[in-house]
């Protein structure tokens, strides 16, 4: 299992950043394990799906992204997901603590979660196509119980803002991973860099989490490293360029990303939705083609198990969930909460993916895809300005 990046435990892992930055703000309670300078005001912008391979393979594109390289590459986590990476920004914490283990994976009532959309998901539909939503059933404060690091920070004093599309304001994944902050609805590239220049120029002390997700959105349909996601990291590197640009004295600009991301052929995929091998005794199918949670029938775990271990073979590695576990790829603490989440086996794929054309047509139609720990997924850049 060489091509296997496992999650970083010694400090310098998504997880780690929000924690760092507020020790350089001077924040009691909360150290440094990345190395940022001091500072006065931070903003904390998060790329979606900017891979620190996929960068270095575009340099020409980003000159100004380039620029600020030269740490050493931050790990995403496990799996290399928005849902999973974001709420681990936001929480400080490993997966296997916080417990969204995923874009989908089971919820009580015996159906999945999609916990971008915090509805149920899958076969979950009714006969028109609608999905339930679960934030009556299933509070995401519930879901994810633990108190977030921009929660702690605004107990501290710090005046605390989060920058992200204006259509997540109290979504259910919002209320999970980025409870705390003043919520700072953005539409496009302009108002999110006005939104970070005036947090890096406040007159107290101020952390801006900041999100764009279209390089991720463009490599999903178009591809990473295709036309129309080179010029979405041209547009991204412009704006960094000119809100570092305006950084006040002792601001700091921090840009990060939640995941890589890998091509995935039509010709590499399996479809479980057509497969039969896939589907016997399994009970449902979360997560994402890169990752799989396969949840299996009472008393089918290893025919399970070894079905899909024939069947995957050296496209990835299939394995239990308590061999996971005690892997640590979900962190050094999983609580019981999470592991009645995590699939009773895993699918962690090398090449190629596990679609559900059926239940997921479009996710399974996008030409780049993320979720596992190859290189390309699992480390991201981290991109300092400033101080």
């Amino acid at each position: 299992m060489d091509w296997i990046v496992a999650p970083d435990g010694a400090g310098r892992a998504l997880r780690d950043v929000v924690p760092s930055t507020l020790a350089a703000l001077g924040v009691d309670g909360f150290v440094d394990t990345i190395g940022l300078p001091p500072c006065r005001t931070a903003c904390v912008l998060l790329v979606d799906g900017l891979g620190e391979q996929l960068l270095r393979e575009h340099a020409a594109d980003a000159p100004f992204l380039v620029g600020l390289l030269g740490a050493p590459p931050l790990t995403a986590g496990f799996p290399t997901t928005t849902v999973t990476s974001i709420t681990s920004l936001g929480t400080g914490l490993c997966a296997g603590e916080h417990g969204l283990v995923g874009t989908s994976f089971a919820e009580p009532s015996g159906g999945l979660l999609h916990s971008l959309r915090w509805s149920t998901h899958g076969t979950s539909a009714d006969a028109n196509g609608n999905r339930r939503s679960l934030i009556e059933e299933w509070p995401p404060e519930q879901v994810q119980p633990a108190r977030t690091v921009l929660e702690a920070a605004a107990a501290a004093g710090v005046d605390v803002r989060t920058a992200v599309p204006a259509q997540f304001r109290g979504t259910g994944f919002t209320r999970a991973s980025l409870r705390g902050g003043a919520f700072r609805g953005v539409l496009e590239f302009g108002d999110l860099a006005a939104e970070l220049i005036d947090a890096a120029n406040a007159d107290s002390t101020t952390l801006c989490y900041g999100y764009h997700g279209g390089l991720d959105m463009m490599g999903h349909l178009h591809g990473p490293g295709s036309p129309q996601w080179r010029l979405q990291l041209g547009q991204i590197d412009r704006l960094v360029q000119a809100v570092a640009e305006q950084l006040a004295p002792g601001a700091v600009l921090v840009v990060v990303a939640d995941h890589g991301m890998v091509s995935l052929e039509p010709s590499e995929a399996f479809d479980a939705d057509t497969d039969q091998v896939l589907q016997d005794g399994v009970r449902l199918l979360g997560g994402e083609a890169r990752v799989r949670h396969v949840y299996v029938e009472p008393g089918a775990r290893e025919a399970v198990l070894a079905a899909w271990r024939e069947t995957i073979g050296e496209h990835g590695i299939v394995l239990t969930g308590e061999q996971v576990i005690e892997e640590g790829w979900f962190g050094p603490v999983v609580t019981d909460a999470a592991r009645e989440r995590i699939g009773d086996v895993l699918a962690i794929m090398r090449a190629g993916g596990v679609v559900r054309s059926l239940a997921e047509p479009g996710e399974s139609a996008m030409r780049g895809h993320h979720g596992s720990l190859t290189a390309e997924e699992q480390l991201i850049p981290i991109l300092v300005a400033g101080g």
